[in-house]
């Protein structure tokens, strides 16, 4: 008869997913204190300037976790919102200086969670006391979306430029203070900033890096809120994933029939504009690029003109 194996226990750790110990986990067990900050002393030592020397403390409370800063210079964010004191669940995002945690359930074999939180202790020590260079800010995209990274830096005031790889694209986007200035794709500054921006937020995968601030003064700078951007741009998203299935090809060609059966008089402002676009660009992903609409505008209009037959795509 074969012995039954006992099922591993369910314990949370902080997992780090972008920063100087990016890749790093440490365990949390249930009946510890785990302090974070700069000392030398403490469980998690992050050695950087925006991290003070006793920063926050993560502990249990009647099968609660719970986060509280400790007075610390530069705050501790959790989900984006400054806090003195929070409740954490299972997916929760922590930033610190320059470093986001995530909190996940791992399993912990019965009897591992010391040696667990000693081995995780002793190479969060060892990174911290062979280069004090503090790493840029860098991770996923598949980790921490750009929503959420964008909230959370707004919520932190952070300056400086978000780059984002996405297969052969790079996307900036500026950031003052947590504010988006500007925002391009590929250095191509021909769409206005919020189409760019809305452009990003459609990437699921990729990688990001947070450089210093570029105090660069643009023709086009935005004066709107990042919340008040995100909030329209994820409408954006949604509607265009609503309305594909009729959307052409980037790529498409797109042609004018000859002779024109509909009549221009009857096209709307708009479309007589989009129309006359389409006509001197040819192609789909030109017309998104000039169109001074949003994208999602774009494609709209661009729908109706096929529908009406003033346009084919090819």
């Amino acid at each position: 008869m074969a012995l039954s194996q006992e099922a591993p226990k369910k314990q949370f750790a902080l997992r780090f997913i972008s920063g100087k110990y990016q890749g790093g986990e440490f365990p949390i067990a249930a009946d510890r204190e785990i302090f974070i900050g700069r000392s030398n002393e403490l469980d998690v030592v992050l050695v950087e300037d925006m991290v003070s020397r006793k920063h926050a403390k993560i502990s249990w409370n009647n099968d609660a976790l719970i986060i509280e800063d400790l007075g610390s210079t530069n705050g501790t964010f959790v989900n984006g919102e400054k806090i003195k004191r929070a409740r954490l669940k299972e997916g929760d995002r922590v930033l610190v200086g320059t470093s986001i945690v995530r909190v996940a359930l791992i399993d912990a074999p019965t009897g591992a969670s010391v040696a667990h939180e000693a081995e995780a202790r002793a190479k969060m020590q060892n990174v911290a006391t062979r280069s004090t260079t503090v790493k840029a800010m860098t991770g996923s995209i598949d980790e921490l979306p750009l929503v959420d990274l964008l909230q959370l830096f707004a919520t932190s005031k952070k300056s400086g430029v978000l780059v984002v790889n996405h297969d052969d694209d790079v996307g900036r986007l500026y950031l003052r203070k947590g504010q988006i200035a500007f925002a391009s794709i590929n250095e191509n500054t021909e769409p206005v900033p919020l189409k760019s921006i809305y452009r990003l937020l459609t990437w699921e995968t990729g990688t990001f890096e947070m450089q210093g601030p570029d105090e660069r003064e643009f023709a086009e700078e935005l004066n709107l809120s990042t919340e008040a951007i995100l909030m329209e741009g994820m409408r954006h998203l949604d509607e265009v994933r609503r309305i594909s299935p009729q959307l052409p090809a980037l790529t498409a060609r797109l042609v004018v029939p000859q002779p024109l059966t509909p009549l221009l008089k009857d096209l709307s402002e708009k479309e007589l504009t989009l129309f006359q676009l389409a006509w001197n660009t040819g192609r789909v992903d030109t017309l998104l690029d000039r169109s001074r609409l949003t994208d999602l505008e774009t494609w709209e209009l661009l729908v109706k003109l096929v529908q009406k037959q003033y346009v084919r795509a090819e």
